[in-house]
């Protein structure tokens, strides 16, 4: 059995299991708005891991369940705790069962997307970076301070910078202005990313399994995501990448220990893909929206052992 974890109506947990009612596959939905009527519990002895799940008044056995995509908010702000004070017994359920599903994923036999260790490299940009440039991809030159001089410095000998957050909180990447630097003494106080601008465009790569869809995108603003909040326009197609690069994704993805991961490169006029960073829970609905590029199919198939 396939078990899809988060909030149903979420495009991309939605799309998965349409493409598995399409497979005919086998899975259940583990609602976390109906926290209130979940339960779980396991343990681990010298046979092996085992337990059961309850699900909204049915009961499975974990050992029957052989894959796992899940996409969960933060319990603490379900809108069904809303207004439950800490330490309510509501609050105690609903964080004691994700703690023990979380735990549990860790450990679980089986397709797991993704479990929760190899996410934590997306948590430091720096440090992902790193691993980034251990299986052949090129990174942009890149300075994190907090000394507004060096920053003047790297800005000499690079050119136009853009910055941005070191955590992997989402922000909106920036050029750095005339007005940004009249203010750049503010940094003393966070340490800030400034990375060398690379021209071209940018280049979302999902890798699910061996499967990799490319998608271009052209846009306008400096950061596509934000493009209509800010009145620019965004492109995406549907593009092939070099098979080495393609290559490359996929050994980066599995390296970092992901089955499913978005990955954004940039492509220079030259040709060459630069690599900023790793998504390991990409929102992949909006890429395929735009390019009809079968990537729910594509997990429900990984998720199926279908591939």
């Amino acid at each position: 059995m396939i078990l899809l974890c988060g909030i149903p109506s979420e495009s991309p947990l939605a799309m998965v299991a349409k493409e598995l009612d399409a497979l005919g596959a086998d899975y259940r939905v583990l609602n976390q708005r109906k926290v209130a009527a979940l339960d779980i519990a396991w343990q681990v002895d010298g046979s092996g891991i085992d337990g059961k799940l309850g699900l909204e008044g049915e009961a499975f056995l974990l050992t029957d369940i052989g894959a796992v995509y899940f996409r969960l908010m933060d319990d603490r702000i379900l809108p069904e705790l809303d207004g439950e004070p800490d330490g309510s017994p509501a609050r105690r359920h609903a964080r004691g069962f994700h703690d023990a599903l979380l735990r549990w994923l860790e450990i679980a036999p089986g397709r797991i997307v993704n479990r929760s260790e190899p996410q934590g490299s997306n948590g430091s940009k720096p440090y992902q970076a790193q691993l980034i440039r251990q299986y052949g991809l090129q990174v942009p030159e890149t300075l994190i301070t907090n000394d507004p001089d060096a920053v003047l410095a790297f800005q000499r000998e690079h050119g136009t910078l853009i910055y941005k957050s070191i955590s992997g909180v989402r922000s909106i990447v920036h050029a750095l202005r005339e007005e940004d630097i009249e203010r750049l003494d503010l940094i003393r106080w966070c340490p800030v990313q400034f990375q060398a601008l690379v021209p071209g465009p940018d280049v979302r790569v999902h890798v699910i399994g061996r499967q990799v869809y490319a998608t271009e995108i052209v846009s306008d603003i400096l950061d596509y995501r934000y493009a209509r909040r800010s009145g620019g326009s965004a492109e995406l197609r549907a593009t092939e990448l070099p098979a080495e690069t393609a290559e490359k994704c996929i050994a980066l993805t599995h390296g970092l220990g992901l089955a499913f991961a978005g990955i954004d490169l940039k492509m220079t006029p030259d040709g060459e893909f630069y690599c900023f960073e790793v998504n390991p829970c990409p929102a992949f609905s909006f890429y395929e929206a735009n390019t009809g590029q079968p990537i729910a199919h594509a997990v429900a198939r990984y998720l199926a052992d279908m591939d």
